[in-house]
């Protein structure tokens, strides 16, 4: 076994209750002023104070000490809705935002979504994983060692199952945990124009079948909107995907209340995700059922809308994550600190709520948290080592990353 103390940190920790953080446990973070952090071949073995790990650690068995020079430890990041598989990028339809074109014009105009699904369909598959191993080499640089990548911008069965190979490979090639979501709805394509119906045939009765048989998804979504997915069309084809083993997580009511939340709610999905629309009823029923909200504050900021209302949703007991929502369209951004940094400042989060966010909670959302998401043991040795006192630097110290160190598994990977 090999061994490792990396000493004279000050440690941040969720405290994972075995249960997502929600209300008040959203921001109790466990803090160790000069701590330890003990790990044995990739996992931690022993964390705290370090004079008490230390007195409990058999030093002539230690392989390596690390002495991290006071700096701030936290658990890497994990970034629970990604969509960072996919080609070109789309400068000029953000130029088209600025100017006050709204989102679901430019995709009715066959922009957005659907402009990346041409791509993606024209790429070769290296040329795919290349494009998408470069944005994830970022998102791994930015401190994120654990990170959701949906398909979607195939919409049809082949170029889904295409996506979803390139995200096993990013898995399997790259110093990360990836988590692969089958997002088959995420668009009406083009030859399905006005026969939503059908196409959600085809995403129940071919697809689904298909990336069961395939294995590589964990979880399917669906991005129910008006003018994309309605309720019924959303249950539908999340209700086959559980059939077919897979979790269940929802795009819900980001630009209308259509009854995302609700529908979330009564499915026991992992996440409802955006929620920018969503009422306080449904929200309530996100509570009740136990749903975690994934917040999205960076697409926000990219679409000028208004955040969605974190502080209101800690408050009435919502367990909340952040993601950065990366795609060429809405948000492209990697950064997690970005997104952290947005929640404290716009949306009213406390630093400690906003670390909780976009580790522990957000690694409940999509099944990870028993490996990842907080310092405990038995947990990967996942974490950051950041130049300032406390977490509060990710928001404090805006437009740079303060990340000085990312270990996965005990081994420096940046």
């Amino acid at each position: 076994m090999t061994a490792q103390l990396f000493k004279n940190a000050r440690i941040f920790s969720p405290v994972d209750a075995g249960i997502p953080a929600a209300g008040k446990d959203q921001g109790k973070i466990r803090i160790h002023d000069r701590g330890a952090l003990l790990v044995g071949n990739g996992l931690i073995t022993d964390v705290g104070d370090m004079d008490i790990v230390r007195g409990r650690t058999v030093m002539g068995m230690i392989d390596e000490v690390v002495d991290c020079r006071g700096r701030t430890m936290i658990p890497g990041f994990v970034d629970p809705h990604t969509h960072m598989c996919f080609t070109e990028l789309r400068e000029a339809e953000f130029e088209l935002r600025m100017a006050g074109t709204p989102y679901m014009e430019i995709l009715a105009m066959g922009g957005g979504i659907l402009s990346s699904v041409k791509t993606v369909r024209n790429a070769s598959e290296e040329a795919l994983f290349e494009a998408s191993r470069r944005r994830v080499q970022t998102a791994l640089r930015l401190g994120t060692t654990t990170i959701e990548i949906k398909s979607g911008y195939g919409l049809d069965t082949a170029t889904e199952l295409k996506m979803l190979r390139v995200i096993d490979r990013l898995g399997r090639e790259m110093p990360l945990d990836v988590v692969p979501t089958f997002l088959g709805a995420h668009a009406v394509p083009v030859e399905y124009r006005d026969r939503a119906d059908a196409f959600v045939d085809l995403v129940v009765g071919e697809m689904i079948p298909e990336i069961r048989e395939q294995g590589i998804a964990r979880f399917c979504d669906v991005f129910c909107e008006k003018g994309v997915f309605s309720i019924d069309q959303a249950r539908r084809i999340l209700e086959a995907a559980r059939t077919a083993g897979l979790g269940v997580r929802i795009h819900a009511d980001e630009v209308h209340d259509l009854g995302g939340a609700a529908l979330a709610a009564a499915l026991g999905a992992a996440s409802a995700d955006h929620l920018l629309a969503a009422s306080d009823d449904n929200l309530q029923r996100m509570v009740e059922a136990g749903v975690t909200a994934v917040l999205l504050p960076a697409t926000a900021y990219s679409l000028r809308k208004p955040y969605a209302r974190a502080r209101h949703m800690i408050d009435a007991g919502l367990a909340v994550a952040l993601a950065t929502d990366c795609n060429p369209g809405s948000s492209y951004t990697e950064s997690m600190p970005f997104v952290i940094g947005l929640a404290v400042v716009n949306m009213f989060m406390t630093p400690f709520e906003a670390l909780t966010a976009g580790t522990l909670n957000a690694a409940y959302a999509i099944g990870m948290a028993r490996s990842v998401g907080s310092l405990d043991p038995g947990k990967q040795a996942d974490f950051l080592l950041l130049d300032g006192d406390s977490p509060t630097i990710l928001a404090y110290h805006a437009g740079v990353s303060p990340i000085t160190a990312v270990y996965k598994r005990g081994k420096r990977v940046f």
